[in-house]
């Protein structure tokens, strides 16, 4: 579950980076406004400092601690689909934000609805939690640049990012990151509803849209080796059948220190147990720890030595690996050719999807997987369906 609190290590930099002030142009009272979307709603009173001069809308979805991000995604999206509804917003400047733990949130949405945001900022935090969900795929930030801002032990990480081919931008706080930087960077990209070329990929119905194209059909047997998978490998996330217990990441060790238990807490450890050996390897700290476990590929049985006061304890245990996705995904590829009055779709798992298609791009043919559709005349949405040998297109009911 990606948390919603702010990591210890970082509060004090957000905090900083919040209350900075911003100098920028307020936007005029007639023009429709950009907008902040959060994907944590406690912060929204902290983002309404930051851009009341500005006259930018924030929106928030007020989702419960519990929710799924899976579902604090569709309920933000569905938020901001009814405020650029309403007309009141700018839909080419809608900006997607976090910071702290929400930061992953950042980067699990815009994986997750690729096709609204502007541009995104994720203040402090990490991604990792999102990635490792197994639901980030590098393809859906082509046209969404994302701004990492962190401390400097988030640089390896961004350079991985970047290797996956990942549209991210990392600052370090300690190089003079503000919140008008935020907003500048922000404010200085625009959103194109029809970008010449996009690229999306899913493993579920509920998030198939791509800008100009909607995922309406999948069939797993629609294999196509030309798109592969663009999937950030998640860590093996795992960790020791010992029930819920919490630790502080800055914590000096030796060890690892259990400074939390539930309340109804029935497993084997206590509150100020120290665990200090895994399988006969001593621990030195949280950071040490959690290297091990990261490198752990299977589920077999372990053996842990815990310091309890003067007595060393030795607990059996297991070490257990979280359910990871199905590997099966969809992915659409495709661009708009103006010379060749022509649109390319390159797909995998899809046999139908709708398309929309502006008035200064017609007439064009269409041309998906190899099969051709000569002209298409009027602007709209349209059905393409992909039925062995024959591409057939209809208006959208």
């Amino acid at each position: 579950m990606i948390s919603r609190s702010w990591p210890n290590g970082f509060a004090r930099a957000c905090a900083a980076i919040s209350l900075l002030p911003v100098a920028l142009a307020a936007q005029p009272a007639a023009a429709k406004i950009p907008a902040i979307a959060l994907v944590d709603a406690a912060d929204a009173v902290q983002w309404q400092t930051l851009t009341q001069e500005l006259g930018w809308r924030v929106i928030a979805a007020d989702t419960a601690a519990a929710t799924t991000p899976d579902q604090r995604a569709l309920a933000l999206a569905a938020r901001v689909d009814t405020e650029i509804k309403s007309g009141a917003i700018d839909p080419a400047r809608i900006y997607l934000a976090g910071r702290g733990d929400a930061s992953a949130l950042v980067f699990y949405t815009v994986s997750r609805v690729p096709d609204l945001w502007a541009a995104a900022a994720a203040v402090g935090g990490s991604p990792r939690s999102a990635i490792d969900t197994g639901r980030i795929w590098a393809a859906n930030f082509t046209n969404t640049p994302v701004l990492w801002i962190s401390g400097e032990e988030g640089k390896e990480t961004a350079d991985r990012l970047k290797a996956a081919k990942m549209n991210v931008e990392w600052r370090a706080v300690s190089g003079g990151a503000s919140a008008s930087t935020v907003i500048e960077w922000l404010a200085a990209h625009k959103r194109d509803p029809f970008p010449r070329e996009i690229d999306c990929e899913t493993n579920s119905p509920q998030f198939a849209r791509c800008y100009w194209i909607q995922m309406t059909k999948f069939d797993p047997a629609e294999r196509n080796d030309v798109l592969e998978q663009t999937r950030l490998a998640p860590s093996a996330g795992a960790a020791l059948d010992l029930g819920a217990f919490g630790f502080k990441r800055d914590d000096p060790g030796p060890g690892v220190l259990v400074s939390y238990l539930p309340e109804k807490y029935n497993g084997p450890l206590k509150l100020n147990d120290r665990i200090v050996q895994l399988d006969g390897r001593s621990i030195t700290d949280v950071k040490h720890y959690l290297s091990l476990l990261e490198k752990l590929t299977e589920e077999k049985l372990a053996v842990i030595s815990v310091q309890r006061g003067k007595e060393r304890v030795r607990i059996e245990t297991r070490i257990v690996l979280p359910p990871r996705d199905a590997g099966v995904t969809a992915r659409v590829e495709a661009q708009y050719l103006p010379a060749e009055k022509e649109i390319q779709i390159v797909s995998r798992t899809i046999t139908e999807m709708r398309v929309t298609v502006p008035a200064e791009w017609l007439p064009a043919s269409v041309l998906w997987n190899g099969l051709t559709l000569e002209s298409l005349k009027e602007p709209g949405c349209w059905t393409l369906f992909m039925q062995k040998e024959l591409l057939r297109a209809e208006r959208c009911k």
